[in-house]
């Protein structure tokens, strides 16, 4: 007889255990009888437990290469988290099989040999057969609908417990009604919700809902919030920095003038020089023009504006507004309003709102919801559907996909559905988060998901103080780094790119199915197309999601400093607003407790955060690969160490692309 030595890994989540009975089949030339992994009752398959089980033969198997596992229920189903599968030889040669999976119900789990293999490394029968069949698993699993007509394509799920097991949020981790309604009660917020439709009395009365979860970035923000250089600064380091752009020509319908703004240039120069000098920037919010304002409450209307505000980088490098026009439509024969910071201070101070009410809505559905979870979905479908587990993409991927289908769908249940909260406090609810994501996919394409020309395309390569540009420019390229040594150890060629069926399936489904007409390739030919691609990838789920999610509550705490919705028109001339018009304006103390209640929650990192470089479970098996992990964890660490000395010297620290802080996946 021939001994073979199995262990057993079940994972420590909450319910990882089982008491079914599970059953292991070992296959190399040669296959095992099939034997029942049972140390004892109150030891079988334990939370965190490694059980190890001899496997005895009268034949000696060859090289292991399949395991089959199969549960059947002792009562009733009892769920199991595998983590791995070891198989020592008789000769002591040792066979692992990554799983990281549930298995539920009387299920079966036929787990290859974790060596990553390309589609066309596999020589025989039964391995190309095994691939054939998960794929063809897969794709039966893991459908594409389109959630509303002009989305990105999303996953045919209506529920989350529609969703295919190993997607599902774990235990106790979940986004709903509820557990916002929990939020806005522990937060102290309850009590506002029952005078839904009061506004408040001044601004200072905002602090009844700021008081008891401040913290020293948002109080900083509520100190300074009405001061220009704090408002010019949360384009380049605030919650959505990438809408400031270089300005050498006017746009179209911006009716500001050298005469308006010569008080605000402090160069001695002509606007045109200062234009041409480079020092104006803009941010346009063109795309809200048209976009249907939340009219799902019949007790308050509510606003949209599609504003221009002009920004100026003056002599001490301070980016400044000196400029605003709110609409782009007069009456015949009217001139549109510009408003200037030498106007009165309610105009000025409405003005400056109006465009961080722009910006809040632009960031949260387009910024933030589009181009990072809706994105990031559509490249962990593209990856379940077509790419193998034993494929070295999908081992370098899988950390970065981690709870993004479960997240979104939550998401699609209960925050921009029909009656989601959504539309309880964003002005940008209801139809217009529909009218709004359309018109936001004509502009999302491949290029402006590349960070390094995302920001070349807005002209921002040498804006000082810039710390999102800089970070994020120091992790593309430790990502893209790590992401080259895993191709090159993976790929001995690009011809060996443009054999590999799976991953051309992979790049076609992200073109063709999830984000059509967005010009992404529809086939990658070279190495270094594969190393950019999966940069990509990596980086919107990690870094990108990371600088524009966790820092709402910082910015958006204060909701004077960015409204979530407006409640009075946009003004049309100057010199006709109070502080009465303009608390009229501001959320009511309802859509308020909404809006705290709900940045808050989704600026919190998750128990049992797993951040950028981390991966504990070991998908790859290979030192070499092991080894551009370490090096990949080195580098991040060294970034980490530059923005921690950076931050020292910073009132405001920017901390949103720190690598000790950017969870490997879209999972808020």
């Amino acid at each position: 007889m021939f001994t073979y030595t199995v262990s057993v890994s079940t994972g420590k989540q909450e319910y990882a255990g089982t008491i079914d009975y599970v059953y292991l089949t070992l296959t190399g030339t040669e296959s095992s009888h099939r034997t029942l992994l049972d140390e004892s009752f109150f030891q079988h398959f334990a939370r965190g437990t490694v059980m190890s089980i001899d496997v005895s033969v009268k034949e000696k198997l060859g090289d292991i290469v399949l395991v089959k596992l199969e549960k059947e229920n002792f009562v009733f189903n009892d769920q199991w988290y595998c983590r791995c599968i070891s198989v020592t030889s008789p000769s002591g040669d040792r066979f692992d099989f990554p799983c990281y999976r549930w298995i539920a119900s009387e299920n079966v789990v036929v787990l290859r040999e974790g060596t990553a293999r390309l589609s066309h490394e596999d020589k025989t029968s039964l391995l190309k057969e095994h691939r054939r069949t998960e794929l063809e698993s897969r794709q039966q699993l893991f459908r594409w609908t389109e959630w509303q007509p002009g989305f990105p394509m999303s996953i045919d799920a209506n529920s989350s417990n529609e969703l295919p097991i190993d997607v599902q949020f774990e235990a106790g981790k979940a986004l709903g009604n509820e557990s916002l309604f929990k939020v806005i009660k522990s937060l102290g917020l309850k009590k506002l919700q029952s005078s839904f439709q009061s506004s408040w009395k001044d601004i200072a009365d905002f602090q009844k809902v700021f008081i008891k979860i401040k913290n020293p970035v948002s109080e900083y923000v509520m100190q300074n919030w009405e001061k220009d250089f704090l408002f010019g600064y949360q384009f380049l380091n605030g919650c959505n920095p990438v809408m400031i752009s270089k300005c050498t020509n006017l746009p179209d319908g911006f009716a500001v003038t050298q005469e308006m703004v010569k008080g605000s240039l402090d160069r001695g120069l002509t606007l045109q020089e200062e234009l041409k000098a480079g020092n104006i920037y803009i941010v346009d919010y063109a795309i809200l023009e048209g976009v249907r304002a939340n009219d799902t409450d019949p007790n308050t209307q509510q606003y949209l504006a599609a504003p221009f505000c002009l920004l100026y980088k003056n002599s001490q490098n301070q980016i400044m507004p000196i400029a605003i026009q709110l609409s782009r439509q007069t009456p015949a024969g009217e001139a549109n309003t510009v408003f200037l910071p030498s106007d009165n201070r309610h105009d000025w101070m409405l003005a400056k709102m109006w465009v961080k009410s722009s910006d809040f809505n632009v960031h949260q559905l387009v910024t933030h919801l589009l181009r990072t979870h809706l994105t990031s979905e559509v490249f962990a479908i593209a990856m379940y559907r077509q790419l193998a587990a034993v494929h070295p993409v999908y081992k370098l991927l899988i950390p970065h996909v981690r709870f993004t289908i479960a997240i979104n769908t939550a998401g699609r249940e209960i925050l921009i559905s029909k009656d989601g909260i959504v539309e309880k406090f964003v002005s940008a609810g209801g139809t217009g988060t529909v009218e709004l994501i359309r018109k936001a996919m004509k502009t999302l394409t491949y290029k402006s998901l590349c960070f390094p020309e995302s920001i070349t395309s807005r002209g921002v390569e040498d804006l000082p103080d810039y710390y999102y540009r800089d970070d994020g420019m120091m992790v593309w390229d430790a990502v893209k780094s790590f992401v080259s040594d895993v191709v090159k150890i993976c790929y001995g060629s690009d011809e060996a790119v443009q054999k590999d069926k799976e991953v051309q399936a992979f790049v076609q489904d992200v073109c063709f199915s999830g984000l059509k007409n967005c010009e992404f390739p529809e086939s990658l030919k070279t190495r270094e197309q594969l190393i950019e691609f999966l940069t990509v990838v990596i980086f919107t789920a990690s870094a990108q999601h990371a600088a524009v999610n966790f820092g709402q509550y910082d910015w958006f705490a204060w909701i004077p400093n960015s409204p979530s919705t407006m409640r009075k028109p946009p003004p049309a001339q100057k010199g006709q607003v109070d502080m009465k018009y303009i608390m009229e304006s501001l959320p009511d103390r309802g859509r308020s407790s909404w809006h705290l209640g709900t940045i808050w929650a989704l600026s919190q990192f998750q128990d049992n955060e797993i951040f950028l470089g981390n991966y504990p479970d070991m998908y790859f098996t290979e030192q070499p690969v092991m080894e551009a992990a370490k090096t990949f964890r080195k580098k991040l660490a060294e970034v980490t160490k530059v923005i921690k000395s950076r931050n020292e010297n910073l009132q405001v620290p920017y901390w949103y692309l720190s690598p000790d802080r950017i969870p490997n996946s879209v999972a808020i």
